[in-house]
């Protein structure tokens, strides 16, 4: 068995600090999350509070007309529990009325422009606010793809991308957030009746044991085999972090000069602050 208990309180008080002084460090008065009333957005939102105090820290809502309910209303639980203020802003308008000229448009597409939208709010307020989008992608959906280019796959700076799904729970757990957040099924909301580990195939705590394996201890596939772990499913697994890693990496830039940026013109995101 693959033991990924982490040391709760040292890893919050790292993850605490790395908000804190990133945000600092580049003069930005705070930070904006978006709220789904999910683990991962409940746990940013926890942890920049106790970075930069509650004051800092703007949570939006941004339900889509077919969203559950209970998903505001969690994300309502979050944003009372924290003492942030949580701006909720619908938006079925311009979803609808894009795709009233794509009527054949599948729930995934759907979905990943709802997650594009969403996160061009979140960037608009941040902008009226002095303050940096704060991400909430975890370690297991950013190795596996299971996110949003341009959508929930974008951020200024994310606290939870080193920790798997597993890990994620612990760290909530341990901070305190409702066991109500805690303990429901992952899921995005991105459509009726969504889920994350419906979506994917298999559960998070099978992913995180052979990502693990694959990633931290730069095991082969083959080897996964000997430990007892389904070789088909890792293979699945494998295939996924495979075919997302462009989603992993910076946009191409055509190399024609000495210096370019991205490859040769590289300095700390601080640079001139």
């Amino acid at each position: 068995m693959t033991d990924l208990s982490i040391n709760t309180e040292l890893v919050s008080g790292i993850l605490t600090k790395f908000v804190r002084d990133e945000v600092l460090k580049v003069g930005s008065k705070g930070v904006v999350v978006g709220i789904s009333g999910g683990i991962d957005s409940a746990l940013s939102a926890k942890l920049a509070v106790e970075a930069l105090g509650p004051a800092a820290v703007t949570g939006l809502a941004m339900p889509y007309r077919e969203s559950t309910a209970s998903s505001l209303e969690d994300a309502q639980l979050v944003a009372a529990q924290l003492s942030i203020e949580l701006m909720v802003i619908e938006i079925s308008p311009q979803i609808d009325a894009y795709f009233s000229k794509f009527p054949e448009a599948d729930p995934t597409r759907r979905g990943n422009k709802m997650a594009r939208e969403r996160m061009s709010i979140l960037y608009d307020i941040s902008a009226t606010r002095s303050a940096l989008v704060l991400g909430t992608s975890n370690k297991s959906e950013l190795l596996l793809g299971y996110s949003t280019l341009w959508g929930d796959g974008a951020h200024a700076l994310n606290p939870l991308g080193d920790l798997y799904k597993t890990q994620v729970f612990q760290l909530a757990r341990h901070l305190g957030l409702p066991p109500r957040i805690v303990d429901k099924p992952p899921s995005a909301d991105l459509f009726l009746g969504q889920s994350d580990e419906a979506d994917l195939g298999f559960t998070y705590e099978q992913a995180d044991r052979i990502l693990f394996h694959l990633i931290d201890e730069r095991r082969s596939p083959d080897e996964l085999s000997d430990l007892g772990l389904d070789p088909l499913l890792v293979r699945v697994v494998w295939q996924r972090v495979q075919a997302s890693q462009f989603k992993r990496q910076p946009s191409l830039i055509a190399k024609l000069s000495s210096r370019s940026v991205g490859q040769d013109f590289r300095y700390p995101r601080d640079w001139g602050h």
